[in-house]
């Protein structure tokens, strides 16, 4: 977010995360514009580099070293990600349709969506084919067929489209295949009478390149199916192939056409000089999805790229009021080809030339392109005061969600210092999940929670802290009853503030009705940061489940990973994996209402938050006067989390954490992360040993990462860890 001192005022989406917008984002972040939101919108939290795609199939590249993290990137411009998928535009109304998540309010729009190798016109190919665009499932499909074919299956694969694409993928399917199994049978089809129908000057050399490589090439192949056994032509032959790949053009999202926006006949977006979408003064498009009218040129990369920097521009100029510029894109460039070996072939201005050095400045090209968005430059922070008074917090930036929490020792203090409850109908003061009162002569939970921001998309913010606060009412056996909402904002216009706020109302109150309670009001202000709380009402219909019930020989459950305070504290710091960022936030959106229900027997329960997971079993042994052991290799952790806690990343909280809940028997990344304060976290429950294993059984068949952890032993209260698998 911007200082307080910038109110916002205007919000920019940039749906879609393909390399024009890939490359605004990283500008943006070196040079924002104040006032000024930004959101990127895509279905996944990495964006693929198409241009390695061949290498990657050939088994030159790893997966990640041709994938944006867009997490980071987006961290590092200052913009929030969403993850999911645009189904829609509404121009007139300012608003973007995102599947599962609704409507995202905009004043300027930039569309950069690329394009899809689908081919649903082929009967089979949606259950038998795979597109080579996009890359994700693809590369799985890739993936998957090469263990099979490790395994023992037949290395042979067929790719339909006989264009560059085709045969770069073609090339390098049938050099995979032959490391791995020492033969291929790859297949090449394309409709027309040649392959390479758009490139005849280098057409001769691909053919000779294809045959070289062991590629069976076949032309004026009409393709009538797809099975499972591999492709039939309209003439009925029967191509035998394991993987079937489309390849056979750049097709426009369908979406598109249904958004009222001009498009071409094929479906892409029509644009000006400017990239302004026609007709429209506040969306823009660039990349495959857009159509330059007034110089059209072919599908490739190389202009979305060259396109990155006059988009920004123009964003901001209109923005800002300011005046918008042509886009002038070159008339030939540089066509870099893999033959599937390291070696390339090149093309321009209707000369060809190839070999190995050729591939090597392909590689270098590619790895030029992909590092400025793995090496993101560190962005000057505020000079600290020269003189300032004594103390010192720290070099390591407040951390968001539970990270942020009062350190337990100061917090314990502080309640230690409270007397007793006087009143007849407080059941249960200070020290567990929440209090009970009697309302009515009905017993009645009352909790609150509040966090401080971890994401720039508040909206999924709500729905965290939603079910975070709705975890102590759940811990205790009670039914959600009612929630007043607590929500501060950043300085902004009266108009973000109703889009903030509808955003955060809408996801709030989903999570919440799903649970069974209801809003019934609260609190909204402006302030430097954002903050959401809530203060939440739940129903007992049996006796509280309390931290205070746990008994020598009972096993310890818990339902959900540990190592999100990790995580986000290494998200915020630019050091976390996107996709590892994207995986947990997902999973913290999850609800554990039904987790609890099948916990209702338990002798002693807790949610595992701020305090950690030692901070919060310790909870439990001392006010049962009991010991735990811990198994360190059966509690579950979140994917990336225990690499990070090995290099030493740390929550803010996370010393505090262990002096209030010191653990004995080991030591290393697992045991630190035993003090990681959790958001959202898991519900830690104290159950008879012989249930243990078949209630773990119902958590999982519900969806839950759920292990039995540990069990409660006799002697001093203290914690002991071990390491059993």
């Amino acid at each position: 977010m911007m200082p307080a001192s910038v109110p916002l005022t205007r919000d920019l989406v940039l749906i879609g995360g393909g390399h024009a917008h890939a490359l605004v984002l990283r500008m943006w972040g070196m040079d924002p514009l104040p006032g000024a939101r930004l959101t990127v919108i895509d279905p996944n939290p990495v964006a693929p580099y198409t241009g390695m795609l061949p290498g990657l199939v050939a088994g030159h590249y790893r997966r990640e070293e041709l994938e944006i993290d867009l997490v980071r990137l987006a961290r590092f411009a200052g913009a929030r990600l969403i993850v999911g998928a645009v189904t829609g535009i509404d121009a007139g109304a300012g608003r973007v349709t995102v599947a599962g998540r609704g409507e995202i309010g905009f004043d300027v729009a930039s569309v950069d969506v690329g394009i899809h190798s689908g081919m649903p016109q082929v009967p089979g190919f949606a259950e038998h084919g795979v597109a080579a665009k996009p890359l994700g499932p693809f590369a799985g499909a890739w993936e998957e067929f090469l263990r099979r074919v490790a395994d023992g299956a037949a290395p042979q694969a067929a790719v339909i489209g006989g264009g560059i694409a085709g045969i770069e993928l073609a090339m390098a399917m049938a050099y995979r295949l032959r490391g791995i199994a020492g033969r291929a049978e790859v297949t090449l089809i394309e409709r027309s009478a040649e392959i390479a129908p758009g490139a005849p000057v280098i057409r001769p050399r691909l053919t000779r390149a294809c045959v070289a490589a062991g590629v069976r090439i076949v032309t004026g192949g009409d393709v009538a199916q797809v099975t499972g056994a591999g492709v039939i032509l309209g003439d009925g032959t029967e191509i035998a192939a394991g993987f079937v790949a489309g390849a056979a053009g750049a097709r426009a999202h369908g979406w598109l056409a249904k958004t009222a926006l001009p498009v071409t006949a094929d479906g892409f977006l029509r644009v000006g000089a400017d990239l302004r979408v026609e007709g429209q003064e506040a969306i823009f498009a660039a990349g495959d999805c857009a159509h330059l009218t007034h110089a059209p040129r072919p599908k490739a990369g190389v202009y979305a790229v060259r396109a990155a920097p006059v988009l920004r521009d123009n964003l901001r100029a209109v923005l800002s009021g300011g005046t918008t510029r042509a886009f002038h894109p070159q008339r030939d460039y540089l066509k870099l080809i893999s033959l599937g070996e390291k070696s390339a072939l090149a093309e321009k201005m209707g000369m060809a030339f190839g070999g190995p050095l050729l591939w090597r400045l392909k590689d270098r090209i590619d790895r030029k392109f992909m590092v400025q968005f793995g090496d993101l430059p560190v962005m000057g922070a505020a000079e600290a005061p020269a003189v300032r008074a004594l103390g010192d917090l720290g070099p390591e930036p407040l951390c968001g969600g539970c990270g942020a929490k009062v350190a337990p020792g100061v917090l314990s203090a502080v309640l230690a210092q409270e007397r007793p409850p006087s009143r007849a109908d407080i059941v249960t003061g200070p020290g567990d999940d929440a209090a009970v009162i009697m309302v009515g002569g009905v017993r009645q939970v009352l909790t609150t929670d509040h966090l401080r921001g971890f994401t720039e998309d508040l909206g999924v913010m709500a729905r965290i802290a939603a079910l975070h606060a709705l975890g102590d009412v759940w811990a205790m056996g009670a039914k959600p009853q009612a929630a007043l909402v607590s929500v501060t904002v950043p300085r902004m216009s009266e108009g973000l503030q109703a889009r903030t706020m509808a955003e955060i109302m809408a996801q709030a109150g989903e999570a919440l009705r799903a649970s069974g309670a209801e809003i019934v009001g609260g609190h909204s202000t402006l302030g430097a940061e954002a903050n959401i709380g809530f203060t939440v009402t739940g129903l007992l219909e049996r006796d509280a489940i309390t931290v205070a019930g746990a008994r020598v020989g009972d096993a310890l459950i818990l339902t959900r990973p540990i190592g999100s305070g990790v995580l986000l504290a290494a998200e915020m710091r630019g050091l976390a994996d996107g996709r590892d960022i994207a995986a947990l936030l997902a999973a913290l959106q999850v609800p554990q209402g039904a987790a609890a229900e099948i916990l209702l027997g338990a002798h002693a329960m807790t949610d595992v938050t701020g305090f950690g997971l030692a901070g919060h079993l310790m909870a439990i042994c001392r006010a049962s006067g009991v010991a735990a052991e811990v198994d360190l290799a059966a509690v579950p952790v979140y994917d990336g989390a225990e690499a990070l806690a090995a290099v030493g990343v740390r929550s803010t909280i996370w010393a505090a954490n262990v002096a209030a809940a010191p653990v004995t028997g080991g030591a290393g990344a697992r045991v630190a992360l035993l003090h990681d304060p959790q958001t959202a976290g898991g519900m830690l429950a104290a159950v008879d040993g012989g249930e243990a294993e078949e209630l773990v059984e119902r958590l999982r068949a519900a969806g839950h990462a759920a292990a039995v952890i540990g069990r409660v032993v006799a002697g001093p209260v203290g914690i002991r860890v071990s390491q059993k698998r």
